[in-house]
């Protein structure tokens, strides 16, 4: 692990003071390019305080990578700490079933609660299991681009981006296609949440959402119960039956996180990732030439404009940064888009290179709480990517597309495109 207090390179708090400047969450400016921001924070230190949200920045990719795995961090503090000990104050009464539903799901846990579920869970993601959904993802990606197609072009968020991904998932859990026309809505609000400072608006509708999805899921576990099938829900249940300490809530816990990583995202990454091609049309000439780029050109893309901006952990024991003590019961805000845009790590960060052949970025996270479902989220940017160059070469954006205002989880609101 990196020793994060050994660094020649320190920041005054005036430099710090001049970085923040530029870093605006709330500024639809700020969220539409938000790079040359994150460039004045690394330049200027390697933490930085943030008021507005009572958060440390961390901004440098070999900070955020080292963070990541250290275990004086944590998702959660509630297994070792009530919310008094550590300093803070409960989340009101009617946010409750948010973060019931929340808590629960192994991304918001620890050791060893976070062990127990996510051995279960990976049951379904073995490299076998992962590669063996290959045939279906293709023949669905193929045809929603052959819909998209026919059409003559169309919104490709709603038309591929979305529907792809969530069938995806929702086949694995075995969720019926009549039901799932609520499973993105739910979603979309629930993940509201973990934007910064969420207001009360977006609370209620999490809330909401987060009553109606737990009421569906309980539901279809118990008709599960009776009916069992090849999916991951009636796995699940068989290890709560065999005894393998998994609760209810966790269950349904554990499928919101896989539905909403599917929906957020895989979505956001492959609207991200057409939008910057359109932008890069070297590149996507290269792309279409070459189809051997196809596997470095998706790393690319999660680099280049990241799906999940910033990613959050409580400071269980005082950690150092750069001098800066940072205290427990601290949180340390991890800037993603930052990292995977250090020119310490990366050559011409600011440059879409598909051919990028050394590409350690953290789009999936490390340590723990790496994406799980990584090696599937892989497989289908290729396999929609691939069918779209294939079926639709002469693709091209019809109108220039907008950003949805969420600064940490990254996407637009629509990319309409034509033929």
């Amino acid at each position: 692990m990196a020793d994060l207090s050994d660094s020649s390179d320190s920041s005054d708090s005036s430099d710090s003071d001049r970085a923040l400047d530029a870093f605006d969450p709330w500024d639809p400016g700020f969220v539409d390019d938000p790079y040359p921001a994150y460039a004045e924070l690394r330049a200027r230190g390697r933490v930085h305080y943030f008021e507005p949200t009572n958060q440390w920045l961390v901004p440098r990719h070999a900070d955020v990578s080292a963070l990541l795995r250290d275990r004086r961090l944590g998702r959660t503090y509630q297994h070792r700490f009530t919310h008094e000990d550590f300093g803070r104050t409960a989340p009101p009464a009617e946010h409750e079933p948010f973060h019931v539903l929340n808590d629960h799901g192994m991304l918001d846990l620890e050791p060893p609660d976070h062990t127990r579920i996510r051995r279960l869970v990976s049951k379904a993601f073995t490299p076998r299991t992962v590669e063996g959904l290959r045939p279906y993802v293709h023949k669905l990606a193929n045809e929603l681009v052959a819909g998209l197609v026919a059409d003559g072009g169309g919104d490709l968020l709603t038309a591929v981006a979305e529907p792809l991904p969530v069938a995806v998932i929702a086949e694995m859990l075995g969720i019926p296609e009549s039901d799932r026309a609520p499973l993105r809505p739910w979603s979309a609000d629930i993940c509201g949440m973990y934007e910064l400072n969420p207001s009360e608006e977006t609370a209620a509708k999490a809330v909401r959402a987060s009553v109606e999805f737990t009421e569906y899921l309980r539901e279809l576990i118990a008709i599960r119960r009776k009916e069992p099938g090849d999916d991951l829900i009636s796995g699940l249940i068989v290890a709560y039956e065999e005894g393998d300490r998994l609760t209810e809530q966790e269950m349904i816990s554990t499928c919101v996180l896989l539905l909403n990583a599917g929906h957020e995202a895989t979505v956001n990454a492959t609207v991200n990732g057409w939008w910057a091609l359109f932008r890069n049309p070297d590149q996507l000439a290269a792309l279409r030439a070459d189809r051997g780029l196809l596997s470095t050109a998706v790393e690319e893309l999660m680099r280049y404009d990241t799906p999940l901006q910033l990613f959050e952990r409580w400071v269980l024991d005082e950690i150092e940064i750069d001098g800066t003590v940072i205290p427990r019961g601290s949180e340390v805000a991890m800037l993603f888009g930052s990292a995977n845009h250090d020119p310490a790590v990366f050559d011409r960060p600011e440059r879409l290179d598909l051919a990028r052949a050394e590409n350690p970025h953290i789009s999936f996270s490390a340590g723990i709480h790496y994406c799980i479902g990584a090696p599937l989220a892989r497989i289908e940017l290729a396999a929609s990517m691939g069918a779209l160059l294939d079926r639709a070469p002469t693709l091209r954006l019809a109108a220039e597309p907008e950003r949805k205002p969420n600064f940490v989880i990254r996407g637009l609101r629509e990319l309409l495109v034509e033929l």
